[in-house]
């Protein structure tokens, strides 16, 4: 099972990113990915070899060919992960938002 770090990692490639984004757009072939971007269909494999290796993209053949798509449970695990943290940050950015300025821009807190 792939864990966290390695999805990070696996979108820390501008061209992963990218065929990360058009794969959300819906099942894609290598080469409709291929031609969409700045790399070739081998370089396109590789990338995605690395983000299905990450759980964040899955395969099936239809046909004679192989269609890659996000994979949810994937997707899912990062965003399980990030939300753990959307309550602490909304929670800081309140407390922030809820202190007082002075005169000389100096933060003070309510009381």
């Amino acid at each position: 099972m792939a864990t966290r770090t390695d999805a990070f990692a696996a979108l820390g490639d501008p061209t992963r990113r990218a065929v990360f984004e058009l794969l959300a757009e819906g099942p894609t072939s290598v080469g409709e990915l291929a031609a969409l971007l700045p790399v070739s269909r081998p370089a396109v494999s590789q990338h995605l070899r690395v983000l299905k290796d990450a759980g964040l993209v899955r395969d099936h053949a239809v046909g004679t060919r192989r269609l890659y798509q996000l994979d949810p449970d994937g997707i899912a695990a990062v965003r399980a992960y990030l939300d753990r943290f959307w309550g602490e940050a909304l929670g800081a950015f309140k407390a922030y938002a809820e202190q007082d300025v002075d005169p000389n821009h100096e933060r003070k807190t309510r009381r």
